[in-house]
């Protein structure tokens, strides 16, 4: 059971500088704006020094670890910088780690792991967890032949981008000639390869798996997401649906789907190596089996917007105040 923090307006600040660490460019920032803003809003009520740090090269995350803080509340996994005249990666938590800085959620490899969708299948692959089977096809291809081992229908979605970027209308292929359009759109539209997978027709679930405090025991809480059928006949999370919060979210009521997505989701998490929080997104073929379909270890916190927050209200009736003061618990409890 999540333990849930006592709130109150007479409580004291706790003496902390956390700060929140997001990047104005769109292409690093696993965090909007508003989500910073909300988690602030959190911060502020009950700590003396939040705020929330701009990090858009190694020379601004230099800058914010030289200050000493003592929890980051991070919204990004990675920065770009140029050395030599190549631009290089610098994955934040390795960097925080080296210096001895706290940071909420997963660490460099869970983080790598999570924003590339065909390693995160593969790594179901091989902990023997269920995933629809799946191909990469490269942007540079410039021409895609027959998918060998996958049946239509497929699904093309981009190897990595979240929030339902690049899935539309045409995501959903039955040919050949559908497939070549989607990938060629892909790579011209979101600059990305294509992740072709065999389609699952069963129902949608997102889970949103969180550590007890003071325990290595992980919480699981699923939702049904259910959206209105395109144009096309098909019900999918597209870009358009999840910008406009358009899905339902249902409690799962039935015990044996409840179980089997639950599990699926913990098991996903630990064979990511994940810690603290995250997400896990299920599919089911049109058997009721649960599929993994992807992670995000940095899931949208809007308050009544993001996935993770209804289901942590829907199945523990866990606000959303109190949900960010249990992840921030769980990093400083890990610095402990």
């Amino acid at each position: 059971m999540i333990k849930k923090q006592l709130i109150g307006l007479n409580v004291p600040k706790i003496n902390m500088n956390i700060q929140i660490v997001r990047s104005s460019r769109i292409e690093l920032s696993a965090m909007s704006q508003v989500s910073a803003n909300a988690i602030l809003d959190v911060l502020e009520k009950n700590y003396s020094n939040p705020g929330i740090a701009i990090v858009n090269n190694l020379a601004d995350l230099q800058l914010l670890v030289d200050q000493k803080p003592d929890l980051l509340f991070l919204g990004m996994q990675y920065v770009t910088d140029e050395f030599d005249g190549k631009i290089t990666k610098i994955w934040i938590s390795d960097f925080l780690d080296e210096h001895g800085i706290a940071y909420t959620g997963s660490n460099q490899r869970a983080h790598r792991l999570g924003i590339n969708k065909p390693m995160s299948k593969q790594a179901m692959v091989d902990a023997g967890i269920m995933t629809s089977p799946f191909q990469v096809i490269k942007c540079n291809n410039q021409f895609v032949e027959e998918i060998v081992g996958l049946a239509y229908p497929m699904f093309v979605k981009p190897t990595s981008q979240g929030g339902g970027a690049g899935i539309d209308n045409r995501s959903i292929v039955q040919n050949i000639d559908e497939l070549r359009l989607k990938v060629k759109s892909l790579a011209r539209n979101n600059w990305a390869d294509s992740l072709i997978e065999n389609y699952l027709t069963g129902r949608e679930f997102s889970v949103a798996v969180i550590r007890n405090e003071n325990s290595t025991e992980l919480t699981a809480m699923p939702i049904e997401l259910v959206t209105q059928p395109n144009i096309n006949g098909d019900s999918i999370l597209s870009r358009s649906v999840k910008s406009m919060n358009d899905e339902s979210v249902m409690r799962v009521s039935n015990p044996d789907v409840y179980t089997k997505v639950s599990l699926l989701a913990i098991k996903a998490f630990k064979a990511l190596g994940a810690r603290d929080y995250g997400r896990i997104d299920i599919r089911m073929d049109h058997e009721g089996t649960p599929h993994f379909l992807e992670a995000n270890l940095i899931p949208s916190l809007i308050q009544g917007y993001g996935s993770f927050p209804k289901a942590c209200q829907l199945n523990q009736d866990l606000e959303y105040e109190p949900m960010i003061l249990h992840i921030i618990n769980l990093a400083l409890s890990r610095a402990r």
